[in-house]
């Protein structure tokens, strides 16, 4: 990925750095961002010298046909891990799992503990699982980093992508081993995950909102729906009333 895609991404894009020097040459490190486009997997490990392991669906790696043996050797070469959803608990548990398992062999880890994209631009509440039980079970520093511009760059459902710089902001090693052996208490889960959370809206400037991305996205989603029905019931009350006037006038002439 480095040497096909992250030069001419780079090259391209020209994304701008601060705070490199907070990752680490070596050694066993979460980096924890803010999700605001799909190309955020792209530009964060394309700027780093490191390699950076994301999970990633399992579906990108099982799709039959030439098309899906591209797809799968493509988030291969990102660092991506397939992760079921299946079973009782779903992602969860397997991506905890994976990140425990990439950080026991001394990489990179990164997360999105807003657990998707933002619908909007603005920072959400972070989801206290994944990232606060990897970084207990492995005794990691979380290193938060922000993404900036890169949703003006690919909108969600945009595919060609509009050229112009984002950055990325990476902050200081974040320590949080006055919680080790504490990572079944869900108290200690959710002041962890909000900590970093504030470090990462430090970084990024977004505007905060204490509530999931995705409970966010159903609002929007309901919210659109209900606009369209509206709509819908509008033009229907139009046509009948034009309807109405003339069957009234028909008599009249």
């Amino acid at each position: 990925m480095k040497l096909t895609v992250g030069g001419p991404l780079k090259a391209a894009f020209r994304p701008w750095v601060e705070g490199i020097e907070h990752i680490p040459a070596e050694g066993p490190a979460i980096l924890a961002s803010n999700h605001l486009s799909f190309s955020d997997s792209f530009f964060l490990p394309a700027v780093l010298d490191r390699k950076v392991t994301f999970i990633a669906k399992a579906e990108y790696f099982t799709t039959p046909g030439v098309k899906g043996r591209l797809t799968a050797a493509f988030f291969k070469g990102l660092g991506q891990l397939p992760v079921d959803r299946s079973g009782a608990r779903g992602a969860g548990e397997a991506a905890i799992k994976a990140g425990i398992e990439v950080l026991e062999r001394g990489e990179l880890f990164g997360i999105y503990p807003e657990g998707t994209r933002s619908p909007d631009g603005r920072l959400y509440r972070g989801k206290p699982g994944g990232l606060a039980r990897v970084a207990l079970a492995t005794g990691a520093p979380v290193i938060p980093v922000a993404m900036i511009d890169t949703e003006k760059i690919q909108p969600p459902g945009k595919v060609m992508p509009k050229l112009m710089r984002p950055g990325i902001r990476i902050g200081e090693p974040l320590d949080f081993s006055r919680y080790q052996g504490m990572e079944h208490d869900r108290f200690v889960l959710r002041a962890l995950t909000d900590e970093v959370m504030y470090e990462i809206m430090k970084l990024s400037g977004q505007e905060y909102v204490d509530m999931y991305a995705t409970a966010a996205k159903r609002q929007i989603a309901e919210a659109a729906k209900a606009e369209r029905e509206a709509e819908k019931a509008a033009k229907a009350a139009l046509t009948q009333a034009a309807k109405d006037q003339a069957a009234k006038q028909q008599p009249e002439s």
